[in-house]
Protein backbone atom coordinates (compact mmCIF):
# COMPACT_ATOMS: atom_id res chain seq x y z
CA UNK A 1 0.00 0.00 0.00
CA UNK A 2 2.94 2.11 0.99
CA UNK A 3 4.78 1.80 -2.21
CA UNK A 4 1.72 2.61 -4.24
CA UNK A 5 0.99 5.58 -2.53
CA UNK A 6 4.86 6.65 -2.89
CA UNK A 7 5.22 5.76 -6.71
CA UNK A 8 1.45 7.35 -7.52
CA UNK A 9 3.04 10.37 -8.04
CA UNK A 10 5.62 9.56 -10.48
CA UNK A 11 3.05 7.57 -12.34
CA UNK A 12 1.03 9.93 -12.90
CA UNK A 13 4.02 12.70 -14.09
CA UNK A 14 4.52 9.63 -16.34
CA UNK A 15 1.33 9.52 -17.79
CA UNK A 16 1.09 13.50 -18.12
CA UNK A 17 4.22 13.37 -20.24
CA UNK A 18 3.01 10.97 -22.29
CA UNK A 19 -0.34 12.41 -23.13
CA UNK A 20 1.03 15.99 -24.03
CA UNK A 21 -1.99 16.66 -26.20
CA UNK A 22 -4.79 14.83 -24.33
CA UNK A 23 -3.86 17.13 -21.20
CA UNK A 24 -3.52 20.34 -23.86
CA UNK A 25 -6.94 19.24 -25.11
CA UNK A 26 -8.96 18.71 -21.92
CA UNK A 27 -7.16 22.19 -20.86
CA UNK A 28 -8.76 24.72 -23.55
CA UNK A 29 -11.65 22.13 -23.61
CA UNK A 30 -12.23 23.20 -20.34
CA UNK A 31 -11.47 26.84 -20.55
CA UNK A 32 -13.69 27.11 -23.30
CA UNK A 33 -16.77 25.54 -22.39
CA UNK A 34 -16.58 27.43 -19.25
CA UNK A 35 -15.98 30.60 -20.77
CA UNK A 36 -19.00 29.77 -22.93
CA UNK A 37 -20.85 29.27 -20.16
CA UNK A 38 -20.06 33.02 -18.23
CA UNK A 39 -20.70 34.56 -21.46
CA UNK A 40 -24.23 33.60 -21.16
CA UNK A 41 -24.65 33.79 -17.51
CA UNK A 42 -22.21 36.21 -15.76
CA UNK A 43 -24.10 39.38 -15.92
CA UNK A 44 -26.69 38.08 -13.39
CA UNK A 45 -24.74 34.64 -11.56
CA UNK A 46 -24.46 34.63 -8.39
CA UNK A 47 -25.39 38.22 -8.15
CA UNK A 48 -22.04 39.11 -9.25
CA UNK A 49 -21.48 42.92 -10.45
CA UNK A 50 -18.62 44.29 -11.71
CA UNK A 51 -19.93 47.90 -12.88
CA UNK A 52 -19.89 47.10 -16.46
CA UNK A 53 -22.85 46.69 -18.61
CA UNK A 54 -22.04 43.25 -20.35
CA UNK A 55 -22.84 42.74 -23.98
CA UNK A 56 -25.38 40.18 -24.82
CA UNK A 57 -24.14 36.64 -25.82
CA UNK A 58 -23.66 35.86 -29.70
CA UNK A 59 -22.04 34.20 -32.15
CA UNK A 60 -19.25 36.75 -32.29
CA UNK A 61 -18.97 36.07 -28.56
CA UNK A 62 -18.49 32.83 -29.15
CA UNK A 63 -16.38 32.62 -31.65
CA UNK A 64 -13.82 35.53 -29.87
CA UNK A 65 -14.40 32.61 -26.93
CA UNK A 66 -13.37 29.47 -28.77
CA UNK A 67 -10.14 31.64 -30.57
CA UNK A 68 -9.34 32.69 -27.04
CA UNK A 69 -9.37 28.54 -25.86
CA UNK A 70 -8.37 27.03 -28.93
CA UNK A 71 -4.78 27.92 -29.10
CA UNK A 72 -3.92 26.13 -25.42
CA UNK A 73 -4.31 23.06 -27.49
CA UNK A 74 -1.19 23.76 -29.24
CA UNK A 75 0.46 25.88 -26.64
CA UNK A 76 3.37 23.36 -26.36
CA UNK A 77 4.09 23.01 -30.56
CA UNK A 78 3.52 27.01 -31.38
CA UNK A 79 3.74 28.83 -27.95
CA UNK A 80 4.32 32.41 -29.37
CA UNK A 81 1.37 32.22 -32.11
CA UNK A 82 -0.97 30.75 -29.58
CA UNK A 83 -0.12 33.69 -27.24
CA UNK A 84 -0.60 36.05 -29.48
CA UNK A 85 -3.71 34.74 -30.63
CA UNK A 86 -5.15 34.34 -27.31
CA UNK A 87 -3.81 37.98 -26.06
CA UNK A 88 -5.56 39.24 -29.30
CA UNK A 89 -8.94 37.07 -28.36
CA UNK A 90 -8.75 38.22 -24.91
CA UNK A 91 -8.17 42.26 -25.84
CA UNK A 92 -10.92 41.97 -28.19
CA UNK A 93 -13.92 40.43 -25.75
CA UNK A 94 -12.98 43.12 -23.54
CA UNK A 95 -13.03 45.92 -25.94
CA UNK A 96 -16.12 44.53 -27.15
CA UNK A 97 -17.66 44.42 -23.37
CA UNK A 98 -18.62 40.62 -23.77
CA UNK A 99 -18.34 38.91 -20.26
CA UNK A 100 -14.89 36.70 -20.20
CA UNK A 101 -13.85 36.34 -16.71
CA UNK A 102 -11.62 33.40 -17.75
CA UNK A 103 -9.75 35.64 -20.14
CA UNK A 104 -6.63 36.21 -17.90
CA UNK A 105 -6.69 32.57 -16.81
CA UNK A 106 -5.83 31.77 -20.44
CA UNK A 107 -3.81 34.60 -21.02
CA UNK A 108 -1.70 33.53 -17.89
CA UNK A 109 -1.66 30.06 -19.28
CA UNK A 110 -0.41 31.32 -22.83
CA UNK A 111 2.28 33.31 -21.19
CA UNK A 112 3.58 30.61 -19.08
CA UNK A 113 4.08 28.80 -22.54
CA UNK A 114 5.33 31.22 -24.27
CA UNK A 115 8.16 31.35 -21.73
CA UNK A 116 8.60 27.02 -21.55
CA UNK A 117 8.20 26.32 -24.93
CA UNK A 118 9.40 29.17 -27.25
CA UNK A 119 13.21 30.32 -27.25
CA UNK A 120 13.85 33.23 -25.24
CA UNK A 121 13.75 36.32 -27.94
CA UNK A 122 10.46 35.04 -29.52
CA UNK A 123 9.11 34.25 -25.96
CA UNK A 124 10.17 38.07 -24.79
CA UNK A 125 8.45 38.69 -27.36
CA UNK A 126 4.68 37.64 -26.33
CA UNK A 127 5.41 38.50 -22.83
CA UNK A 128 5.11 42.06 -24.18
CA UNK A 129 2.53 41.39 -26.56
CA UNK A 130 0.56 40.33 -23.81
CA UNK A 131 1.63 42.89 -20.94
CA UNK A 132 0.86 45.68 -23.88
CA UNK A 133 -2.92 44.23 -24.58
CA UNK A 134 -3.43 43.67 -20.79
CA UNK A 135 -2.50 47.13 -19.99
CA UNK A 136 -4.19 48.76 -23.11
CA UNK A 137 -7.46 46.71 -21.97
CA UNK A 138 -7.45 47.72 -18.38
CA UNK A 139 -6.38 51.86 -19.12
CA UNK A 140 -9.11 51.96 -21.56
CA UNK A 141 -11.88 50.53 -18.93
CA UNK A 142 -10.07 52.72 -16.76
CA UNK A 143 -11.05 55.77 -18.83
CA UNK A 144 -14.45 54.61 -19.73
CA UNK A 145 -16.07 53.10 -17.03
CA UNK A 146 -13.43 55.00 -14.07
CA UNK A 147 -15.52 53.42 -11.03
CA UNK A 148 -14.78 49.73 -12.06
CA UNK A 149 -11.83 48.39 -9.31
CA UNK A 150 -8.92 47.20 -10.69
CA UNK A 151 -7.69 50.07 -13.17
CA UNK A 152 -5.46 52.24 -11.21
CA UNK A 153 -2.01 51.94 -11.72
CA UNK A 154 -0.98 49.77 -9.13
CA UNK A 155 -3.50 47.54 -9.90
CA UNK A 156 -2.17 47.75 -14.00
CA UNK A 157 1.14 47.44 -12.66
CA UNK A 158 0.26 43.88 -10.81
CA UNK A 159 -1.40 42.64 -13.54
CA UNK A 160 1.54 42.77 -15.78
CA UNK A 161 3.45 41.22 -12.95
CA UNK A 162 1.41 38.58 -12.67
CA UNK A 163 2.29 37.71 -16.54
CA UNK A 164 6.15 38.61 -16.00
CA UNK A 165 5.72 35.79 -12.83
CA UNK A 166 3.95 33.16 -15.74
CA UNK A 167 6.60 34.00 -18.35
CA UNK A 168 9.81 33.31 -15.33
CA UNK A 169 8.50 30.49 -14.18
CA UNK A 170 7.77 28.69 -17.65
CA UNK A 171 11.29 29.92 -18.28
CA UNK A 172 12.61 27.92 -15.32
CA UNK A 173 10.92 25.21 -16.22
CA UNK A 174 12.52 24.83 -19.52
CA UNK A 175 16.13 25.79 -18.33
CA UNK A 176 15.34 22.78 -15.65
CA UNK A 177 13.64 21.17 -18.29
CA UNK A 178 16.99 21.01 -20.58
CA UNK A 179 19.43 20.78 -17.64
CA UNK A 180 17.46 17.43 -16.69
CA UNK A 181 17.84 16.71 -20.35
CA UNK A 182 21.32 17.03 -20.70
CA UNK A 183 22.28 15.25 -17.39
CA UNK A 184 19.55 11.96 -18.91
CA UNK A 185 21.87 12.35 -22.21
CA UNK A 186 25.58 12.42 -20.21
CA UNK A 187 23.93 9.56 -18.25
CA UNK A 188 23.12 7.76 -21.47
CA UNK A 189 26.71 8.87 -23.35
CA UNK A 190 28.37 7.15 -20.15
CA UNK A 191 26.36 4.11 -19.98
CA UNK A 192 27.49 3.78 -23.81
CA UNK A 193 31.07 4.36 -22.85
CA UNK A 194 31.24 1.80 -20.13
CA UNK A 195 29.44 -0.80 -22.44
CA UNK A 196 31.97 0.17 -25.21
CA UNK A 197 34.86 -0.79 -22.25
CA UNK A 198 33.23 -3.69 -20.79
CA UNK A 199 33.42 -5.30 -24.51
CA UNK A 200 36.61 -4.07 -25.17
CA UNK A 201 37.90 -5.54 -22.11
CA UNK A 202 35.85 -8.71 -22.52
CA UNK A 203 37.57 -9.25 -26.28
CA UNK A 204 40.93 -8.20 -24.63
CA UNK A 205 40.36 -11.09 -22.41
CA UNK A 206 39.14 -13.73 -25.02
CA UNK A 207 42.20 -12.79 -26.75
CA UNK A 208 44.45 -13.67 -23.84
CA UNK A 209 43.07 -16.75 -22.82
CA UNK A 210 43.12 -17.17 -26.84
CA UNK A 211 46.58 -16.72 -26.46
CA UNK A 212 47.34 -18.94 -23.37
CA UNK A 213 44.86 -22.21 -24.89
CA UNK A 214 47.68 -21.59 -28.13
CA UNK A 215 50.54 -21.69 -25.94
CA UNK A 216 49.51 -24.76 -23.71
CA UNK A 217 47.70 -26.62 -26.65
CA UNK A 218 51.14 -26.04 -28.70
CA UNK A 219 53.67 -26.88 -26.16
CA UNK A 220 51.89 -30.10 -25.01
CA UNK A 221 50.93 -31.56 -28.36
CA UNK A 222 54.31 -30.80 -30.07
CA UNK A 223 55.63 -33.22 -26.94
CA UNK A 224 53.29 -35.90 -26.77
CA UNK A 225 53.23 -36.42 -30.53
CA UNK A 226 56.97 -36.68 -30.19
CA UNK A 227 56.91 -38.72 -27.60
CA UNK A 228 54.58 -40.96 -28.83
CA UNK A 229 56.31 -41.17 -32.29
CA UNK A 230 59.67 -42.49 -30.06
CA UNK A 231 57.00 -45.10 -28.63
CA UNK A 232 56.53 -46.39 -31.71
CA UNK A 233 59.68 -46.48 -33.27
CA UNK A 234 61.08 -48.20 -30.24
CA UNK A 235 57.67 -50.60 -29.68
CA UNK A 236 59.24 -53.99 -31.61
CA UNK A 237 63.09 -53.22 -30.16
CA UNK A 238 62.69 -51.46 -26.80
CA UNK A 239 59.20 -52.29 -25.45
CA UNK A 240 60.57 -50.94 -22.03
CA UNK A 241 61.66 -47.52 -23.93
CA UNK A 242 58.21 -47.50 -25.22
CA UNK A 243 56.39 -47.89 -22.29
CA UNK A 244 58.20 -44.59 -20.69
CA UNK A 245 57.72 -42.62 -23.48
CA UNK A 246 54.30 -43.62 -23.45
CA UNK A 247 53.83 -42.67 -19.64
CA UNK A 248 55.69 -39.28 -20.27
CA UNK A 249 52.74 -38.82 -23.07
CA UNK A 250 50.30 -39.73 -20.36
CA UNK A 251 51.93 -37.37 -17.55
CA UNK A 252 51.86 -34.75 -20.64
CA UNK A 253 48.77 -35.39 -21.58
CA UNK A 254 47.52 -34.63 -17.58
CA UNK A 255 49.61 -31.38 -17.52
CA UNK A 256 47.68 -29.91 -20.51
CA UNK A 257 44.21 -30.70 -19.18
CA UNK A 258 45.30 -29.57 -15.87
CA UNK A 259 46.93 -26.41 -17.46
CA UNK A 260 43.53 -25.83 -19.71
CA UNK A 261 41.05 -26.29 -17.12
CA UNK A 262 42.88 -23.72 -15.04
CA UNK A 263 42.55 -21.35 -17.77
CA UNK A 264 38.94 -21.59 -18.96
CA UNK A 265 38.00 -22.05 -14.81
CA UNK A 266 38.59 -18.26 -15.22
CA UNK A 267 35.47 -18.41 -17.74
CA UNK A 268 33.30 -20.90 -15.69
CA UNK A 269 33.52 -18.95 -12.71
CA UNK A 270 32.02 -20.52 -9.13
CA UNK A 271 30.64 -23.88 -10.90
CA UNK A 272 34.46 -25.10 -12.13
CA UNK A 273 35.77 -28.31 -10.94
CA UNK A 274 37.69 -28.02 -7.59
CA UNK A 275 40.83 -29.38 -9.68
CA UNK A 276 40.41 -26.31 -12.18
CA UNK A 277 41.08 -23.59 -9.51
CA UNK A 278 41.18 -20.30 -11.16
CA UNK A 279 43.52 -19.05 -8.38
CA UNK A 280 46.51 -21.30 -9.37
CA UNK A 281 49.63 -19.79 -9.95
CA UNK A 282 50.37 -18.68 -13.35
CA UNK A 283 53.81 -20.19 -14.58
CA UNK A 284 57.02 -18.25 -14.64
CA UNK A 285 60.44 -18.70 -14.93
CA UNK A 286 61.02 -20.36 -11.91
CA UNK A 287 58.74 -23.35 -13.55
CA UNK A 288 61.80 -23.17 -16.72
CA UNK A 289 63.21 -26.50 -14.74
CA UNK A 290 59.74 -28.15 -15.34
CA UNK A 291 59.14 -26.97 -18.32
CA UNK A 292 63.20 -28.21 -20.22
CA UNK A 293 62.90 -31.67 -18.33
CA UNK A 294 59.21 -31.99 -20.14
CA UNK A 295 60.96 -30.90 -23.41
CA UNK A 296 63.82 -33.59 -22.35
CA UNK A 297 61.94 -36.17 -22.59
CA UNK A 298 60.33 -35.52 -25.82
CA UNK A 299 64.27 -35.80 -26.78
CA UNK A 300 64.95 -32.11 -27.14
CA UNK A 301 68.58 -31.76 -25.09
CA UNK A 302 68.39 -27.90 -23.22
CA UNK A 303 70.94 -25.89 -22.15
CA UNK A 304 70.18 -23.19 -19.60
CA UNK A 305 72.11 -20.43 -18.34
CA UNK A 306 70.92 -17.23 -15.90
CA UNK A 307 72.48 -14.38 -15.31
CA UNK A 308 72.23 -11.76 -12.56
CA UNK A 309 70.54 -11.66 -9.51
CA UNK A 310 66.31 -11.66 -10.14
CA UNK A 311 64.94 -9.14 -9.19
CA UNK A 312 61.17 -8.63 -8.62
CA UNK A 313 59.81 -9.39 -11.69
CA UNK A 314 56.38 -8.15 -11.98
CA UNK A 315 54.00 -11.24 -12.97
CA UNK A 316 52.73 -10.46 -16.13
CA UNK A 317 56.15 -10.00 -17.68
CA UNK A 318 57.32 -13.21 -15.98
CA UNK A 319 54.37 -15.18 -17.78
CA UNK A 320 55.51 -13.59 -21.07
CA UNK A 321 58.59 -14.15 -20.84
CA UNK A 322 57.85 -17.98 -19.59
CA UNK A 323 55.07 -18.22 -22.90
CA UNK A 324 58.12 -17.32 -24.96
CA UNK A 325 60.48 -19.60 -24.05
CA UNK A 326 57.78 -22.35 -24.02
CA UNK A 327 56.69 -21.34 -27.27
CA UNK A 328 60.30 -21.28 -28.64
CA UNK A 329 61.11 -24.74 -27.40
CA UNK A 330 57.77 -26.19 -29.10
CA UNK A 331 59.13 -24.80 -32.42
CA UNK A 332 62.47 -26.51 -31.76
CA UNK A 333 61.07 -29.19 -31.09
CA UNK A 334 58.54 -29.55 -34.21
CA UNK A 335 60.55 -28.40 -36.91
CA UNK A 336 64.37 -27.70 -36.61
CA UNK A 337 64.67 -32.12 -35.81
CA UNK A 338 67.32 -33.88 -33.85
CA UNK A 339 68.97 -30.97 -32.12
CA UNK A 340 70.34 -28.84 -28.95
CA UNK A 341 68.79 -25.99 -27.77
CA UNK A 342 70.30 -23.16 -25.66
CA UNK A 343 67.91 -21.09 -23.21
CA UNK A 344 70.29 -17.65 -21.78
CA UNK A 345 68.04 -15.52 -19.38
CA UNK A 346 69.99 -12.56 -18.33
CA UNK A 347 68.39 -9.59 -16.00
CA UNK A 348 69.88 -6.59 -16.46
CA UNK A 349 68.84 -3.81 -13.94
CA UNK A 350 65.94 -2.23 -16.34
CA UNK A 351 65.06 -5.08 -18.37
CA UNK A 352 64.76 -8.92 -18.98
CA UNK A 353 67.10 -10.42 -22.18
CA UNK A 354 65.51 -13.98 -23.45
CA UNK A 355 67.61 -15.98 -25.77
CA UNK A 356 66.37 -19.52 -27.16
CA UNK A 357 68.57 -20.63 -30.03
CA UNK A 358 68.56 -24.11 -31.58
CA UNK A 359 71.36 -25.84 -33.78
CA UNK A 360 68.88 -27.68 -36.01
CA UNK A 361 67.40 -26.75 -39.25
CA UNK A 362 65.78 -23.92 -37.98
CA UNK A 363 62.16 -22.49 -38.12
CA UNK A 364 62.57 -21.24 -41.94
CA UNK A 365 63.82 -24.45 -42.99
CA UNK A 366 60.87 -26.83 -41.61
CA UNK A 367 58.54 -24.76 -42.58
CA UNK A 368 59.55 -25.54 -46.31
CA UNK A 369 58.23 -22.78 -48.14
CA UNK A 370 54.97 -22.42 -45.72
CA UNK A 371 53.52 -19.52 -43.77
CA UNK A 372 54.36 -19.59 -39.95
CA UNK A 373 52.03 -20.18 -37.62
CA UNK A 374 50.29 -17.90 -35.04
CA UNK A 375 53.09 -18.88 -32.74
CA UNK A 376 55.60 -16.15 -33.65
CA UNK A 377 52.67 -13.73 -34.19
CA UNK A 378 51.25 -14.78 -30.70
CA UNK A 379 54.60 -13.86 -28.51
CA UNK A 380 55.63 -10.80 -30.93
CA UNK A 381 51.96 -9.62 -29.70
CA UNK A 382 52.80 -10.71 -26.29
CA UNK A 383 55.87 -9.06 -26.04
CA UNK A 384 54.66 -6.11 -27.58
CA UNK A 385 52.01 -5.90 -24.90
CA UNK A 386 54.83 -5.23 -22.09
CA UNK A 387 56.77 -2.34 -23.96
CA UNK A 388 59.53 -4.98 -25.18
CA UNK A 389 60.62 -6.34 -28.68
CA UNK A 390 60.83 -9.43 -29.85
CA UNK A 391 62.95 -10.83 -33.41
CA UNK A 392 63.12 -14.29 -34.33
CA UNK A 393 65.29 -15.49 -37.56
CA UNK A 394 67.99 -18.34 -38.95
CA UNK A 395 71.19 -17.87 -37.20
CA UNK A 396 74.31 -17.78 -39.31
CA UNK A 397 75.63 -21.68 -40.05
CA UNK A 398 72.02 -22.81 -39.26
CA UNK A 399 69.80 -23.21 -36.98
CA UNK A 400 67.46 -20.72 -35.46
CA UNK A 401 67.42 -17.94 -33.08
CA UNK A 402 64.90 -16.49 -30.65
CA UNK A 403 65.21 -13.08 -28.81
CA UNK A 404 62.91 -10.76 -26.42
CA UNK A 405 63.88 -8.10 -24.56
CA UNK A 406 61.17 -7.03 -21.70
CA UNK A 407 61.34 -3.67 -19.34
CA UNK A 408 60.91 -5.20 -15.68
CA UNK A 409 57.94 -2.63 -15.46
CA UNK A 410 55.25 -3.12 -16.69
CA UNK A 411 53.86 -0.76 -19.03
CA UNK A 412 50.59 1.24 -18.14
CA UNK A 413 47.55 0.46 -20.15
Amino acid sequence: MWAVTDSSPRLRRGWLNAHQRVVDGGLAAAVGAGSLVLLATYQGFAGIDDGVEHREADLLGGALVLALAAPLWWRRVRPVAGAVVVAAAALTLGLLQYAAPLAGVAVLLAGYAAGAYASFRPGLAALVIISLSSTSYLVWLGAVHPEVPGTDPASVLLNVLAFVGAWGLGRGMRNRRRYTDELVDRAERLERTRAAEVRAALAEERARIARELHDVVAHHVSVMTVQAAAARRTLGRDPARSAEAMAAVEHTGRDALAEMRRIVGVLRGPEAEPEADPRAPQPGLTDLAALVGQVGDAGLSVETEVEGERPDVPPGVDLTAFRVVQEALTNTLKHAGPTRARVVIRYLPEELDLRVSDEGRGLAAGLDGHSPGHGLLGMRERVALYGGTLTAGPRDGGGFDVRARLPLQEVAT
